[in-house]
């Protein structure tokens, strides 16, 4: 089975009537990728949640993909620093 089968099930099940491509599921890989290696591996599916969030509440998931990505990637870039993950930051693992 291929994500986007994966996908469209996952979206019959929930009553999602949107047709899932492709390119949506390397959207939210690319991502998610980019959240787990720039800011931490639980970031990746906190991160890709929150796009969802957003989609759904009319953003453009091409736009909203592209400001999360430059924000992941700055975090990789030392800007703000990665967060410890202590328990604080909400993060307990």
């Amino acid at each position: 089975m291929t994500l986007v089968e994966w996908a469209r099930q996952v979206c019959a099940e929930l009553d999602l009537p949107e047709e899932v491509v492709k390119e949506d599921v390397d959207r939210v890989l690319d991502l998610a990728r980019d959240a787990a290696h720039s800011v931490a591996r639980p970031a990746a599916p906190l991160t890709t949640f929150l796009m969802g969030i957003a989609v759904g509440r009319g953003a453009d998931p091409d736009e909203a993909a592209r400001v999360l990505t430059r924000l992941a990637l700055s975090r990789a870039d030392g800007a703000d620093g990665a967060d410890s993950g202590g328990p604080e930051s909400g993060n307990s693992g």
